[in-house]
């Protein structure tokens, strides 16, 4: 039976999980239990330990960053705003800034200091953050829940699952709200890598590794058809391509799959053939590696398209022939990519699928189907681009469920 008794359980210390505890009325009893040694391991991972912790813009722009499940953010993220987180931790003493892509972060560039200003809310709130804790089971009891977790056993009037999702394992996402769920009886969309780089095979570009193109198109075709596009920074690595670009596509990409990778996205494919004619003919006496310059490719890129579409390093636009002009154009516009694997989840940044969407409340986040019980950030069927988009839905649907919760009478 439960040995403890209180008013909410938040499963999970990471930053849905803390942010939904500090905003419970403070009248309410409190825990939250964290399976790690202590809370939001995977929070002083992300921006790369610096936090990116949302986004600045028009929160229109934000629906389209989250795949096709952005429609049910809608109403969390009218509620709790980029504004609102940012205010939020500035009226706690982090002040945040944002960059010139629009990116926020704390002005220490400190994660550490993200999660120490969440604690601290908590703290103030008198909630209670037990960790080293993993929770076995929920079970319904009477009007409310039994929670098992390691010889420990705590009786609540409502349970709010913020686990996580997979990506990360080693800072605990090791998927224990969606076995939780599914034993509420809950659907869970399989969950996948996403944020994660993409491997082609065959690669024949690690010598490239490190090298950035600003701005590239992709395209993704599968069985003929193409089925996904994007386009953001690139970069190559030693084993594929990464950078934001590919990260916020990888939600889309199947083994299989090809990546057709547009350098020049600012020129139609079909018109880069006309587009190669004017600057060879503006500067014919001139090799074509330096006739091409006005497209602003990292030279170390262009040469290697050169080398692909066997074009002898020496040869002039004047004498660049139409054949060779159209594959360097096909190249340029869309240099295919056979896709192999996408990363896994010890190096993805986010998780696709989670616990369905139709089974939850997008105004209140608590279940359809389980009265009492609310989900939290990534353990929800919800992943978002880079740039802080993922952090901004953690704290606006725990900003939600705790609205909730706190207008509602709990039984005792």
């Amino acid at each position: 039976m439960a040995t403890e008794r209180t008013d909410v359980i938040v499963v999970g210390g990471g930053p849905a999980g803390l942010f939904c505890a500090a905003r419970l009325p403070a009248d309410r009893a409190v825990a939250v239990l964290e399976r790690m040694p202590g809370p939001g391991r995977k929070l002083l991972l992300s921006g790369s330990g610096q936090a990116n912790l949302t986004h600045e813009g028009d929160l229109s722009s934000f629906l389209g960053r989250y795949g096709d499940h952005g429609q049910f953010l809608r109403h969390a993220l009218r509620a709790f705003p980029n504004r609102s987180v940012m205010a939020w931790f500035a009226g706690r003493g982090l002040p945040l800034e944002a960059r010139d892509d629009g990116k926020v972060f704390p002005v220490s560039l400190d994660a550490a200091d993200v999660l120490e200003t969440l604690r601290a809310a908590c703290l103030e709130n008198g909630v209670g953050i037990v960790c080293g804790v993993r929770v076995r089971s929920v079970e319904r009891y009477g009007g409310g829940f039994v929670v098992h977790a390691d010889g420990e056993s705590w009786c609540s009037g409502a349970v709010v699952i913020a686990t996580g999702g997979m990506s990360y394992p080693r800072t605990g996402s090791t998927g224990d709200g969606y076995r939780l769920a599914r034993s509420l009886g809950h659907r869970v969309v399989e969950p996948r890598p996403a944020l994660a780089p993409v491997e082609p095979a065959p690669y024949g570009f690690a010598d490239l590794a490190g090298v950035t193109v600003p701005d590239a198109g992709f395209r993704v075709v599968r069985d003929g058809r193409r089925v996904a596009a994007g386009q953001g920074p690139l970069l190559f690595t030693h084993t594929g391509l990464s950078g934001p670009g590919v990260l916020d596509l990888s939600r889309d990409l199947q083994p299989g799959d090809q990546l057709l990778v547009d350098f020049v996205p600012g020129i139609a494919p079909e018109a880069l053939d006309a587009h190669l004619v004017r600057l060879c003919g503006e500067r014919g006496s001139a090799r074509v590696r330096t006739a091409l310059a006005p497209l602003n490719l990292p030279e170390r890129l262009l040469r290697r398209l050169l080398q692909e579409t066997g074009i002898p390093e020496e040869l002039t636009g004047a004498r660049l022939d139409r054949d060779r002009r159209r594959r360097l154009a096909g190249a340029l516009g869309g240099l295919p990519f056979a896709v192999a694997r996408v990363g896994g989840f010890s190096i993805a940044m986010a998780t696709a699928g989670g616990v369905a969407l139709d089974e939850v409340n997008p105004k209140t986040m608590e279940s359809a189907l389980v009265p009492g019980l609310f989900f939290a950030g990534e353990v929800l069927d919800i992943d978002g681009d880079t740039g802080g988009f993922n952090l901004q839905a953690a704290f606006s649907t725990a900003a939600m469920a705790a609205a909730t919760l706190g207008r509602r009478h709990l039984p005792g």
